[in-house]
């Protein structure tokens, strides 16, 4: 019996390594690709499916044979954005609630924290980063390959010229402002890109990265553009299409956009060349709203970058794949950036996501059209906040916001003067100064269609769900809806960890013909 168990034995053996050998199985199979692209300060009306003057054909395409995330949220800067992708943690739970990583401040994301492509490399990726890092660099521990990516190509900071490179800034402590270059092959400053344009320069990266790829294995790529950022600089070719916009600044961004479009475009295009396409799942996402000072536009939305108002917060975002099940539709369902984390690791097989998160996994909403599992959303609550931009109109409004921060009221336990907001279902609450709270005109319009700009209150409630636009203040008439968000801020403030926002420290000055690097 035992001899003919051992002949059965080998024979399936034989009859198995046959098989495989026939029908080779990838390393890949059941793990789909994972292409993540980040676009920078891309506002809500800065895309071709929601404003036809802006040309954005290639994601046009995608988002409409894909999913349009039309209830996404971002945060309403660069660096907390990319803390939150990074960790699927709110930022209050970071320390990083307050403003972004200036080049000279000695801080990061905390080393504790374990990030995406940490979790993406543990499920077998190959994990590789072009871009904008912006997450912390004062030591070589803080920088993208010590924190989960094999390769790394791009800029530290941000801000930098999109031709040399070069980024400038003040340090008071020294006295001083310095340029120095910001461009990193690695760990290696990366010299000799002088006169090439970034967002051709990091898609050429991207594509480089995807051709070589061995498709046994399953890719993730994280693509966080410069574009579209200020300064505003750009190959003309690009502006010659937007010859009709009369405002400058307006048609140079224009421009940008369209050669961001086109280098979104060359990624896909190259991982159809490569086979990859049919088992990748494409994410485009802006990191917050459009700024108003360099040409973008969140019309019809409230607000811009730096604020709360929807303008700030609600971003682009689509999901495009061949692995969709409901693929040309509209997801109204709310959805975070720290929800990527969860949802794609999950899509990695990854059981072992043990700490706390804030984020979900809500590949089901996006895929399946089912429920989002995430209800409430905690914007912010930053006690520091400072809105370092000029707001049209801002000293009649901050006025009246500073009055109401001196009062220092506490309702539910939570003092209403801190800039804070909140969503939960409908509802949106804000306290303190939210930011630059005007609508801004469409761009080559006047302001007649913006309407007149009512006091700030130290607590609004918004149903933004029929008022996407925060036009219509409506906590007096649901009081019990204010006492339970304001319950709910309470509760998120215990949860979350002191500021960390350091003074800068004056020996990362790089020297004249230095690089910004780790200096500690």
């Amino acid at each position: 019996m035992s001899r003919t168990r051992e002949k059965l034995a080998m024979d399936f053996s034989l009859f198995t390594a046959v098989f495989c050998a026939s029908f080779p199985v990838s390393l890949a199979a059941g793990r789909p690709h994972v292409v993540f692209v980040l676009a920078d300060d891309f506002g809500w009306n800065d895309v071709g499916y929601h404003n036809s003057e802006i040309s954005t054909p290639n994601l046009d395409e995608l988002s409409a044979a894909g999913v349009r995330l039309e209830n996404y949220y971002v945060q309403p800067l660069c660096t907390p954005s990319r803390n939150q992708l990074m960790t699927g943690r709110y930022q209050i739970h970071t320390g990083m609630q307050h403003q972004i990583i200036w080049p000279c401040q000695p801080y990061c994301v905390p080393l504790a924290e374990k990030l995406l492509p940490q979790r993406m490399k543990e499920e077998g990726y190959a994990t590789h980063m072009v871009g904008k890092w912006h997450l912390g660099m004062y030591k070589k521990d803080c920088l993208p390959t010590r924190r989960g990516f094999d390769t790394y190509f791009g800029y530290l900071t941000g801000s930098e010229d999109y031709f040399t490179h070069v980024r400038c800034t003040r340090i008071s402590a020294l006295n001083l402002t310095r340029c120095a270059l910001d461009l990193r092959d690695g760990e290696e400053v990366a010299a000799g890109y002088k006169g090439d344009y970034s967002t051709e320069l990091f898609s050429q990266r991207a594509t480089d990265i995807i051709e070589k790829h061995n498709s046994d294995k399953p890719l993730f790529l994280y693509v966080a553009l410069q574009a579209v950022h200020s300064p505003l600089q750009v190959p003309e070719r690009y502006v010659a299409p937007y010859s009709f916009i009369q405002d400058p600044h307006r048609r140079l961004y224009a421009g940008m956009v369209s050669a961001m479009d086109e280098a979104v475009g060359n990624i896909t295009r190259t991982l159809r060349q490569a086979g990859l396409w049919d088992n990748t799942i494409l994410v485009f996402s802006t990191d917050n709203g459009g700024q108003t000072l360099s040409g973008g536009s969140n019309w019809p939305l409230r607000g811009r970058k730096w604020s709360l108002w929807e303008g700030g917060v609600r971003g682009v975002g689509f999901v495009a794949s061949p692995l969709l099940k409901r693929p040309g539709t509209v997801c109204r369902e709310l959805i975070h950036i720290s929800d990527w984390l969860p949802t794609l690791v999950g899509l990695a097989g990854g059981r072992n996501v043990t700490e706390p998160l804030d984020g979900f996994n809500v590949w089901n909403a996006i895929s399946k059209g089912f429920a989002s599992p995430r209800l409430e959303l905690l914007h912010n609550i930053d006690p520091l906040y400072n809105d370092i931009a000029p707001c049209p109109g801002t000293g009649r409004r901050l006025t009246l916001a500073q009055a109401a921060s001196g009062r220092s009221r506490a309702d539910a336990g939570f003092n209403v003067s801190i800039h804070a907001a909140i969503r939960s279902s409908n509802w949106k609450l804000l306290t303190g100064y939210p930011g630059c709270d005007v609508w801004f005109p469409r761009p080559g319009h006047n302001g007649s269609e913006s309407g007149p700009v009512d006091p700030l209150k130290p607590v609004m409630l918004f149903d933004v769900a029929k008022d996407p636009q925060e036009r219509n203040e409506v906590s007096a008439s649901f009081p019990a809806v204010v006492e339970y968000l304001l319950g709910r801020l309470h509760q998120h403030q215990r949860s979350a960890l002191p500021i960390n926002f350091p003074d800068e420290d004056p020996r990362c000055d790089p020297g004249p013909a230095g690089a910004w690097g780790p200096w500690a």
